[in-house]
């Protein structure tokens, strides 16, 4: 039995310099990552290293993340007990939602990152990945999915939101709190959330033109954006104010857009859901439900965007968007 890791470069992985330019960039390999980890030899399983990708979180795609669970699949499949993967933490939350998404496993599969690269004082790479194969070792984590474990936290990919652009403890789950810590080098599952049943699997060769647009809604928001929004997309996200409020102006707007595409509301605030039907106003969330717009509950926007694309990659139905919408948030 074994831990696979998969490296996808980022922060964690970032030790050297571009000759003429600035800036540290991917350098260390998941050999390089393993040798600086203290205790990562003591554990019951062993580390199956495989280098998968060595580029920014900001540069991954939709495809290159599904390959990277196939191969975290066939690891498993293949005895694994277990799956790490590094990256960087810009996307980190979006990735391991895309995830989460699709793991048809029990074992669980867990990314990690860090904030601090190995050039500073304090980085927390080596922690982090200890932490992540103590968890992807861990019997306690069968069956919860996807988890991102950071700063000794567990977090189901589900809720999980990057909270702060440098702090080490950026990761966090505003809704539920974490679903455990590592303390001591053990790990302590406290919360085991029902988990909805993954989609079924995508062809990722559709979501090259599946194109979903995310707009947040700000004060005296015009709606320019939105003019031809349903010529180049196939579905809309809006971040809406507080529990999924827009200007009276955008309300028919918006309306005409669910009319030609799925438009799913969501909340900008960060963490709490949108509502059904408290509010009455034009442009409040039931006003805008009765025009057309989809309940994306607790998800927050950027999540949201993941769920829709692959749905509409798969071709969903609009009743079947709902459903799913209705899972997940």
């Amino acid at each position: 039995m074994s831990i696979a890791l998969f490296t996808l470069g980022g922060t964690i992985a970032m030790a050297g310099h571009d000759p003429g330019r600035p800036g540290v960039v991917t350098r260390l390999t998941g050999a390089d990552l393993t040798a600086a980890v203290p205790g990562l030899g003591d554990l019951d399983a062993p580390l199956d290293v495989r280098d998968a990708l060595a580029v920014p979180s900001a540069h991954l795609t939709y495809r290159q993340l599904l390959g990277v669970v196939d191969a975290a699949a066939r690891a498993v499949t293949g005895g694994a007990t277990g799956v790490v993967v590094t990256q960087g933490t810009d996307t980190l939350e979006e990735s391991a939602f895309l995830a989460d998404l699709v793991w048809p496993h029990p074992a669980p599969l867990v990314f990690t990152g860090a904030m601090r690269n190995p050039t500073l004082a304090g980085p927390d790479g080596p922690a982090n990945l200890l932490a992540a194969a103590r968890v992807a070792a861990t019997p306690a984590a069968r069956g919860l999915g996807v988890l991102v474990a950071f700063n000794d936290e567990v977090h189901a990919a589900r809720w999980v939101r990057k909270t702060h652009s440098t702090s080490t403890a950026t990761f966090a789950s505003p809704n539920t709190g974490p679903l455990g810590h590592v303390i001591e080098g053990r790990v302590r599952v406290l919360v085991r959330p029902e988990r909805p049943a993954p989609l079924p699997p995508v062809d990722p060769a559709r979501l090259d033109g599946t194109r979903v647009f995310l707009h947040t809604i700000t004060l005296d928001d015009d709606g320019l954006l939105l003019d031809r929004v349903a010529d180049t997309h196939h579905g809309l996200v809006v971040a809406g104010f507080g529990v999924g409020h827009v200007p009276a102006t955008l309300a028919p707007v918006l309306g005409a857009l669910a009319d030609r595409m799925p438009v799913v509301l969501t909340s900008r605030s960060g963490a709490g859901s949108v509502l059904r039907n408290t509010y009455g106003a034009v442009g409040s969330e039931t006003d805008l439900r009765r025009r057309g717009l989809l309940d994306g509950g607790l998800l927050d926007p950027y999540k949201a965007k993941v769920l829709l694309r692959l749905l509409l990659a798969a071709n969903a139905s609009r009743d079947e968007i709902a459903a799913a919408l209705a899972r997940h948030g």
